[in-house]
């Protein structure tokens, strides 16, 4: 079976996050994400703060992707990758 076919994703709408806790909980939700598994977010600005945040903590770990781009919504795809970068 291939990886795409075994994959999960969670979609989270960031709107349903009280903003104080928001990048806390996605924090939460990307480091107990499982290796065959993503998180796409549903944001309505662009996330570069976000982004910015899980890049400084989790370097070349947290794959980043743009489905959509503005401008009244973004859809964000997160993996976590291995240490080694597989």
């Amino acid at each position: 079976m291939s990886e795409a076919a075994v994959r999960t994703e969670r979609v989270i709408n960031v709107k349903d996050i009280d903003p104080r806790h928001r990048h806390a909980v996605i924090r939460q939700l990307f480091e107990h994400l499982a290796p065959a598994s993503s998180l796409q977010l549903v944001v309505d600005h662009e996330p570069r703060p976000l982004r910015a945040q899980l890049e400084t903590k989790y370097g070349d770990r947290c794959r980043w992707s743009y489905l959509e781009e503005g401008p009244d919504t973004w859809r964000v795809r997160l993996q976590r990758r291995s240490a080694a970068g597989g």
